[in-house]
C-alpha cells in the first residue's frame, strides 16, 4: 500500500493541531465521532465530512433510504468547511463568461448560473429542513470595484445576471457607496446583488453532521483513508489505519485535501490553493464609524487576487486573501503580516485595531476553472465533486445533493451544466504545479493593476 501523495507541507494536513480560527473559538466541536475500528459493510461510503460529503450523505439517507458511512481524517468540518469565511454566495468557478461561452455555449452558461443560484437556495433549504441555527446575516453581496474600469462594467454585469439568472443587482457609485456605510479605501463603486447570505460555517457543518446521524448515517473521525481499491465483485474496499469499509458505492469529497493517489485517477486533476483569513478584535460603534463600514453582508473586491471580507455579528471584521504557495512554518510566519498589510490598505481607519485570529486552509482549483461533479474515471458507482474555487459553502452543499442523486441513479431536477460535468483535465507537468503558483500570483497581481 503506497503512502499518500500530497503536494503541500505536512503541516497542511495535521489533524492534531488546532486550526486557531475564530470559528473554533466561538463554536467548539459538540462531540467527537468514534474512530473506525474493524470491518464494516455498507451501501455507500463517503470520504470527507465537510459540506459536500455531509450533504451527499444526508440526501442519500433522507431522500433515497441509504445508510452511508462517512469517514474523515480529522473530525467533522476539520478541512475547509470548518474554517472558511462563511459566504453562501454565487460562484464556484473562475472561468470568464467569454471563455465559457466559447467552449460550452450560451444556453449552458445560463444553466451554469442557474446552478449557482440554486446552490445558495439548497443551503437555505438544508438549514430550514434540519432546523440548523447558523447566525445567519442579511441577504445579499457587495462587489467593490478596485479600478474605475471595473466599475464601468458593472451596469453590463448587472444586466447579464438579471438576464441569465434572474438576479437583481444595483450599481452604486462611490459617493452613494459611502452614504450606504460601505467604505473601502480606493473603491470606485460597487454592485450589490440580492442573493445569498453569510453564516457561521462550523455551526452549519455540525448541523449537517447531526442531521446525518439522525437520518441513520454513521460518521467516523480521525480515520484517515489510506487506500481505495476496486474489489473483484465490483464493490469498493476502503482502508484506514485501524479499519476497513466495503461499500457498494463510493463518494470522494476531499476537495483541496484530496491525495494524488487516492485513487490514482485524481493525480494532477486539481490544485489546492492556500487561503488566509484574519479576524480583528471586537470594534465598538465608534470604531466602526471611523471607517464608515456598517453593513454585515458578504463583500469582496474585483481583484483576481481576491480580497473577501464581512462584518461579524459581534463587531469584528473578517478579511481573507490568497498569497502563499505552501503551508510550512515560514509561510505561516510570513502571511499574517501580508494579510494585515492588505487589510490596513483597504481599511486605514482600523490600522490600530488588533488582529485577534489568523488561520489558513486549502481551497481547490481545476485546470479549466470550473467545478466538477461526476464519476471517478471508469469506476462504476464511484463519484466525486471538487474545485469550488473558494465557494464551497454553496457549491459543495449543492454538489453533495447532485452526487446523492447520481449514486442512487435517481437524478434530481436540478440544473447541472455541461461545464460542470466535464472531466477535469490533468495539469501539464502536474508534479510541479504548486511550484508554478508564485508565478501565477504575480501574473494575477499584474492584471489587478
Amino acid at each position: 500500500m503506497s503512502p499518500l501523495k500530497r503536494i503541500y507541507h505536512a503541516d497542511a494536513y495535521d489533524t492534531d493541531t488546532p486550526v486557531g480560527s475564530y470559528w473554533e473559538a466561538v463554536t467548539p466541536s459538540p462531540l467527537v465521532d468514534p474512530v473506525l475500528e474493524g470491518d464494516f459493510q455498507t451501501d455507500v461510503v463517503v470520504i470527507g465530512a465537510g459540506f459536500t460529503g455531509l450533504s451527499s450523505a444526508l440526501h442519500l439517507a433522507k431522500d433515497h433510504g441509504f445508510a452511508p458511512i462517512v469517514l474523515d481524517a480529522g473530525h467533522v468540518g476539520w478541512g475547509a468547511s470548518g474554517r472558511n469565511a462563511g459566504f453562501n454566495c454565487m460562484g464556484g468557478g473562475k472561468l470568464s463568461n467569454a471563455a465559457y461561452l466559447k467552449r460550452w455555449g450560451e444556453v449552458d452558461l445560463s444553466t451554469y448560473y442557474a446552478a449557482q443560484v440554486r446552490a445558495t437556495e439548497v443551503v437555505d433549504e438544508l438549514l430550514q429542513d434540519n432546523e440548523i441555527d447558523v447566525d445567519r446575516q442579511p441577504k445579499g453581496e457587495w462587489l467593490l470595484a478596485h479600478r474605475r474600469k471595473d466599475f464601468d462594467g458593472f451596469a453590463e454585469d448587472a444586466a447579464f445576471l438579471n438576464r441569465v439568472a434572474g438576479v437583481k443587482s444595483e450599481v452604486i457609485g462611490s459617493e452613494a457607496l459611502r452614504e450606504s456605510d460601505v467604505n473601502g479605501a480606493g473603491a470606485h463603486g460597487a454592485m450589490f446583488s440580492d442573493v445569498g447570505f453569510c453564516l457561521n460555517p462550523r455551526k452549519y457543518v455540525f448541523g449537517l453532521a447531526d442531521a446525518v446521524r439522525k437520518a441513520g448515517g454513521r460518521i467516523f473521525g480521525n480515520s484517515l483513508v489510506e487506500h481505495i481499491e476496486r474489489l473483484p465483485d465490483g464493490r469498493f474496499g476502503v482502508r484506514t489505519g485501524k479499519g476497513r469499509v466495503v461499500a457498494d458505492r463510493l463518494i470522494l469529497a476531499g476537495n483541496g485535501y484530496n491525495s494524488e493517489n487516492l485513487p490514482d485517477w485524481m493525480g494532477g486533476r486539481y490544485t489546492p490553493v492556500v487561503s488566509h483569513i484574519m479576524v480583528t478584535e471586537r470594534m465598538g460603534d465608534n470604531v466602526l464609524a471611523d471607517q464608515g463600514w456598517r453593513v454585515n453582508q458578504m463583500s469582496c473586491d474585483t481583484r483576481k487576487m481576491l480580497h473577501y471580507f464581512r462584518l461579524l455579528p459581534d463587531g469584528r471584521m473578517l478579511f481573507g486573501m490568497r498569497g502563499t504557495p505552501n503551508l510550512g512554518p515560514q509561510d505561516k510566519a510570513r502571511m499574517p503580516n501580508a494579510v494585515r498589510g492588505d487589510f490596513d490598505a483597504m481599511f486605514p481607519a482600523w490600522a490600530g485595531v488588533r488582529t485577534a485570529y489568523h488561520w489558513s486552509g486549502l481551497i481547490c482549483v481545476a485546470r479549466n476553472l470550473v467545478p466538477y461533479v461526476g464519476p471517478i474515471g471508469e469506476w462504476n458507482g464511484a463519484f466525486t465533486a471538487l474545485a469550488f474555487h473558494g465557494n464551497g459553502v454553496s457549491m459543495g452543499s449543492y454538489s453533495g445533493k447532485i452526487l446523492a442523486g447520481m449514486v442512487a441513479d435517481k437524478k434530481y431536477d436540478e440544473p447541472l451544466s455541461d461545464g460542470m460535468k466535464a472531466t477535469p483535465e490533468r495539469y501539464p507537468i502536474a508534479q510541479a504545479r504548486r511550484w508554478a503558483l508564485p508565478l501565477a500570483f504575480k501574473w494575477y497581481g499584474w492584471q489587478d493593476r
